[in-house]
């Protein structure tokens, strides 16, 4: 446990990438099996601990200190594992700290009574960082600037391997990693792949600036439209077993099981998935929101918001891997697949094109019909797994913009603790502000500063972290759509809202009215 809050520690003071992966890579070479595999599992987001959850950790604190003290520390601090770890009483006793195989193994191997006595002692025993580490690694929130791609990249470089073997593997395997350590320092050999169902990393594109235009040829690529869904890799089986991804590669196959039902077939397709509207033209993205992220998923929800695959590109079929191949090779063997029809599953269609003007024309008439702009593939070329510079571009439609009200400020955490940071907006309904999104990002340091003395003097009323505020900042909040909600009042709701600029200039009383923003929203 000591060497991984040590590694916490660092990682969280390292600006540089290039540094956090030198720390990785130390953490790697000098922690044995298997604290390193579940200090991997942690920064990537795969370890689960059950019966450690936040709210276990919040009663459990108020057993050592008064609840309201607790309360009034944890809102100022706005980091659980930060409050929780300064505030518990005790420097630490004089004995050789816990490993982090015994605490994870211990845990998992414990029934849900006994867990918070166990991490009470654990807590006693440890120092300030110590116990920081600890209920880091419970929450889950480690919020250190390491992200699983950036975890698995130092497990690459460390071990001379390739990232794309990593990612193919990895979704195969659970912390703590012990053949892929085995691998990376060549005492062992190179793990099994879990099957025809494995998850294959997906290829990414780069976004594309205008001026860059001027140095491609428009015969080099193909265009396609870029769906308004999330983006899915569907392995088939025969057997009826087959497997949806995420682009993060979470399995998201119980959560769809009308697709699974349908992809039976021994091929591999990189697509879409959408929700059905009339035949298979897409739903607005609202009604695919109706079924992502659940558990499970209810016949009636199926039949209220049938799910569907719009399928790009095919990796892989009857075992044979067809990611080297250029892409002109790959569609005409997905125009074959495709031919035969296939419940839940559809193809999406090339867009004609000869000059990139006349390109720059669909593309600006692609709101409004469940696009969010435009793809553009090299014909030649294959499917390189990460975000390759080149082949593949995105093109997205200009964001929409509206002028909203602030209407209550939260909050941050982490660096963002002592700063009102995240802010929800509104527009008029009459003579009333009604809301239709929050935003977090789009404005710089000093921005922030500034919004941060406004709420503070502009306060009406208190909740907790939340303050209601005055109606006199106006936002201008850029999104990519609108469409409707049954959470808001406004019964609007806007999709990737960002700050794009502070309006000090205009009142209040000019902002945008409801029935502006209703007009923009899809389907």
């Amino acid at each position: 446990m000591k060497a991984f809050a040590a590694l916490l520690d660092q990682l969280i003071y390292q600006p540089s990438r290039l540094g956090k992966l030198r720390l990785l890579a130390d953490y790697f070479a000098t922690t044995p099996d298997p604290d390193r595999g579940y200090g991997l599992g942690a920064l990537a987001g795969t370890l689960d601990i059950p019966h450690a959850k936040p709210a276990a950790l919040r009663e459990l604190m108020t057993t050592r200190a008064d609840p309201v003290l607790f309360a009034y520390s944890y809102d100022y601090v706005g980091d659980l594992a930060e409050t929780i770890a300064l505030m518990w009483p005790g420097a630490g006793a004089n004995t050789a700290p816990p490993t982090l195989g015994h605490i994870v193994e211990t845990l998992r191997a414990s029934s849900k009574q006994a867990v918070p006595g166990l991490i009470a002692g654990w807590l006693d025993d440890l120092d300030a960082t110590g116990r920081w580490a600890l209920l880091k690694l419970l929450t889950g929130g480690l919020r250190i600037g390491v992200s699983a791609r950036l975890a698995k990249t130092a497990l690459a470089d460390w071990g001379a391997l390739d990232l794309a073997d990593i990612e193919e593997l990895w979704h195969g395997y659970e912390p703590p990693y012990t053949e892929m350590f085995a691998w990376a320092e060549k005492r062992g050999p190179k793990p099994p792949a879990t099957g025809a169902t494995a998850f294959r990393p997906f290829m990414l594109s780069q976004a594309i600036e205008e001026q860059e235009f001027a140095a491609l040829d428009p015969r080099d690529f193909i265009a396609e439209w870029k769906w308004d869904g999330i983006r899915v890799q569907v392995a088939g089986s025969t057997g009826g077993d087959g497997r949806v991804f995420a682009r993060s590669g979470d399995d998201i196959s119980a959560t769809f099981p009308d697709v699974i039902a349908a992809a039976r077939f021994e091929a591999v397709l990189d697509g879409e998935l959408l929700v059905r509207g009339d035949g298979f033209n897409p739903a607005p993205f609202a009604d695919l929101q109706q079924r992502l992220n659940r558990k499970a998923v209810t016949r009636k929800m199926i039949d209220q918001y049938p799910a569907f695959v719009r399928v790009y590109d095919i990796l892989f079929e009857k075992g044979e891997d067809l990611r080297g191949l250029p892409w002109e090779h790959r569609r005409q063997r997905l125009d074959a697949f495709m031919a035969t029809p296939r419940d839940a599953f559809d193809l999406s269609p090339v867009v004609a094109f000869d000059t990139w003007d006349a390109l720059k024309e669909l593309r600006a008439s692609s709101r409004g019909a469940g696009m969010e702009g435009l793809m553009l593939k090299r014909r030649d070329a294959p499917y390189i797994a990460g975000r390759p510079k080149g082949p593949w571009f995105k093109w997205k439609r200009d964001p929409l913009t509206v002028d909203a009200v602030l209407m209550y400020a939260q909050r941050g955490h982490g660096k963002r603790s002592s700063f009102y940071s995240d802010y929800t907006f509104g527009v008029w309904r009459d003579d009333e502000l009604v809301p239709i999104g929050k935003a977090y990002f789009g404005f710089t340091d000093a921005e922030l500063k500034q919004i941060d003395t406004w709420v503070r003097n502009n306060t009406t009323e208190r909740f907790g972290p939340v303050r209601a505020v005055s109606p006199g900042l106006v936002l201008e909040v850029a999104f990519d759509a609108a469409q409707r909600s049954t959470r808001h009042k406004s019964g609007i709701a806007l999709r990737f809202p960002r700050v794009s600029r502070l309006r000090w200039d205009k009142p209040a009383a000019e902002a945008d009215l409801l029935e502006t923003v209703e007009k923009l929203v899809e389907g």
